[in-house]
């Protein structure tokens, strides 16, 4: 299919063919009628991609302060990577559209297949031939409602949740600062309430426009007629609410509100609009200064966006769903009348030109709309262009003891990556897309887009969202499972009974029947072909410095700082309830390091933690007598190491500073160092390259995998047990716990 999207370090824009998404539960699959421009929001995204990346970086200090932490954190190259990694990426554009359901999700019955519906979200309601939107994102289009207005739907919503903010009442006066889409929006909404309105926009024929579609009365934001307008609408007492619905970098929208809002009026901000507030003039009439935020409640929850989860009615009752179905009714009954907004409907195979069109401001628009093909002549081309369907072959299983294949060398080796996040695309993928014996074959996603910037980063030969062709593709030898938590378990199973080595990020297990799951599968099929991404034990200065240690006599003391550090508002880490905590994704790769460290896979499992769970202490002991405490904080600065890391046994001590250095001490004539790793103050290897060059070796072989499953297997229960210790307030036991 194809879909527009634009590079942002480049500004290209596109019309990319990329992979039909896949129908998740939870949501339906769309065919694109139409879909609106956003001549706001989206063209702002377009000039800030023709910039300089000096230009960008004043554009969003806020990213630029986020850079500057990571550097800190990780250090520049690994910086440089994800940054560059993320520009240099196509992101899609759009977020308002209308189509025909083509495939309906489980968990899906207000809608079939065919049903016409409009569609809200930035990640879901593309400028795509084919999206898929999750329930409470979408809504079913009245009957004799036309597609083209349907497409306003999202538009719409962000218009009604800036009125819902304002208040209005009956025989209120507004005064709407800015006329283009949102503006002319808010302007019939407020007329549609019984609102008289006051539109402000220099551009006489938006404002002859408004004025036609009910304003009383609209001029431009230098002239004295406004301001006379409303003291006789007002009596001289100014507007109940002001709508910000103007962008730019001046101040003249908030100066203008404060000297036409009545004394406790309320000024609302829809749009993205300079708030340098003149203190004395809000505060002598206690303005009530408010924000709406896009769509209405639920937006930026994943619960709710994602998952489907709605807010009861009787404690939200308008969400982004209801503001969606709203919009649509009343412009279904006529209130609100869309039509003379349309400046342009352009064949959706003229997208860039559009674009550039309106960029360079040859087309002067206030709503412009992409046109799609009729679904019949899709679907043909659909059907012409389509690859012939690969089955999954049978896989054969057996029981009985579980033995590593060994069989000849093959070259080049050829991966198959399911996820390609910024994980995958900046710590992974650049070490295996130039190493020599390697193919990259197919990278599986569930959103067409990624797919597509990891085939052209990284040189897949193909991109899919189809994970079945690819487990069934007998030249695929090794898949890389590199997506969120939940799936791991699952994906890892699907991928072995395939007969393919498989390469998965930690954990590989959120639970212990997700554990016993995989194992039943190990035995079943025969294929022990596993690897966990436990990259540290391969870091090359962590190796070098155990060498240096030397093996122990007496048992060991272990001490692991982690400073976690504190998640965005929004991760999906935070999704306990489907993704597990953090530290059982993460807690893995602490407790793998320590076993590797002293030769030795705990026995034992304690852990206590702060309020709230936020910070760990969790104490593991060895059959030798050794112990291993890791303080996992997520309450730490931000600016102090994230991994610091002492070892102590007969005598010696092995010290880690955060990948940058590390060092050993041992007992002579004066106690001094022994040896002192160099510094690396711009680089932290934590052994991922040296971790996929040892999986690739292997399954080129069909060697032993570079860590024992019986390993991979102790340090996730040892990761499981960490809950069951919380929730017991006592220690396990590892052997009871399996």
């Amino acid at each position: 299919m194809k879909q527009v999207v634009q590079n942002y370090k480049s500004g290209e824009l596109a019309v990319l063919d990329v992979p039909v998404p896949g129908c998740k539960p939870g949501g339906v699959l769309v065919r694109t009628a139409y879909s609106l421009i956003s001549t706001g929001t989206e063209l702002m995204k377009v000039s800030e991609a023709g910039m300089s990346m000096l230009g960008k970086a004043r554009s969003r200090p806020d990213q630029v302060a986020k850079v500057m932490q990571s550097v800190a954190t990780n250090g520049m190259p690994a910086t440089y990577r994800k940054v560059m990694g993320k520009l240099d990426s196509y992101t899609p554009l759009g977020y308002s559209l209308c189509g025909v359901v083509e495939q309906v999700g489980a968990g899906i019955d207000e809608v079939k297949a065919g049903d016409l519906v409009a569609c809200a979200g930035n990640e879901h309601a593309l400028h795509a031939e084919l999206n898929w939107v999750p329930k409470n994102l979408f809504a079913p289009v009245p009957d004799g409602l036309a597609p083209r207005h349907a497409a306003f739907g999202t538009v719409g919503s962000i218009a009604m949740q800036g009125v819902r903010r304002g208040e209005p009442q009956l025989g209120d006066v507004a005064l709407v600062i800015g006329l283009g889409l949102i503006g002319q929006l808010v302007a019939q909404l407020l007329t549609a309430s019984g609102v008289r309105v006051v539109g402000v926009d220099p551009d006489p024929v938006r404002c002859g426009l408004a004025e036609r579609l009910g304003a009383a009365a609209c001029g431009d934001p230098a002239s004295a007629a406004v301001e006379t307008t409303v003291a006789e609408l007002t009596d001289g007492h100014g507007v109940d609410q002001v709508y910000l619905a103007a962008g730019g970098t001046g101040n003249q929208p908030v100066e203008l509100a404060a000297r036409l809002c009545r004394d406790r009026g309320r000024v609302v901000d829809i749009g993205k609009c300079r708030l340098d507030l003149p203190w004395n003039a809000y505060y002598e009439k206690e303005l009530d200064v408010r924000f709406s935020r896009s769509y209405g409640p639920g937006r930026y929850d994943p619960e709710y966006e994602l998952q489907g989860r709605d807010y009861p009615i009787g404690y939200v009752r308008w969400t982004e769903r209801r503001n969606l179905a709203c919009f649509l009714d009343l412009m279904a009954r006529g209130r609100v009348d869309v039509e003379p907004l349309v400046s342009h409907i352009a064949d959706f195979d003229d997208a860039v030109e559009t674009y550039r069109s309106l960029k360079d401001g040859d087309l002067k628009a206030v709503a412009v709309l992409f046109r799609y093909p009729e679904p019949a002549q899709e679907k043909q081309k659909k059907g012409e262009a389509a690859p012939p369907a690969v089955a999954v072959p049978a896989v054969k299983r057996r029981g009985g003891q579980v033995r590593t294949p060994s069989g000849a060398a093959r070259s080049p080796v050829r991966l198959a990556f399911v996820g390609a996040g910024n994980y995958a695309t900046s710590m992974l993928l650049p070490h295996l897309a130039q190493r020599e014996g390697v193919e990259l074959s197919t990278v599986v996603t569930t959103t067409a887009l990624s797919a597509a910037n990891a085939k052209r980063k990284f040189g897949f030969t193909g991109a899919t969202t189809d994970l079945d062709a690819v487990l069934g593709d007998t030249s695929v030898d090794a898949v890389f499972v590199v997506t969120r938590h939940s799936s791991h378990a699952e994906l890892t199973k699907r991928a072995l009974r395939a007969g393919k080595a498989v390469f998965v990020e930690k954990p590989l297990a959120l639970s212990e029947d997700e554990l016993a799951g995989v194992l039943d599968t190990v035995e079943e099929s025969g294929n022990d072909r596993l690897q966990v991404g436990f990259n540290r034990r391969f870091a090359p200065m962590l190796g070098e410095a155990r060498k240096r240690f030397g093996a122990r006599t007496g048992p060991a003391s272990l001490r692991y700082l982690v400073n976690a550090g504190r998640l965005r508002h929004g991760s999906w880490y935070l999704q306990q309830g489907t993704e597990g905590s953090r530290f059982a994704g993460e807690g893995g790769h602490f407790i793998d390091t320590a076993g590797w460290l002293l030769q030795a896979d705990p026995v034992s499992v304690y852990a206590v933690a702060t309020a709230g769970n936020e910070d760990l202490q969790v104490v593991l002991r060895y059959p030798d007598g050794s112990t291993a405490t890791i303080s996992y904080v997520t309450t730490g600065p931000a600016g102090f190491p994230k991994e610091t890391l002492d070892l102590v046994a007969d005598g010696r001590a092995l010290r880690l500073d955060d990948f940058v250095r590390a060092s050993v001490f041992a007992d002579g004539g004066a106690g001094r160092k022994r040896w002192v790793s160099s510094r690396l103050p711009k680089a932290r290897d934590k052994g991922q390259e040296a971790e996929l060059a040892a999986f690739v070796r292997a399954v080129r072989s069909g060697g032993p995998m570079p860590v024992p499953l019986e390993s991979l297997v102790a340090t996730t229960t040892a990761t499981l047990a960490v809950r069951a210790s919380l929730v017991g307030g006592a220690p396990v036991t590892l052997t009871a716990a399996r």
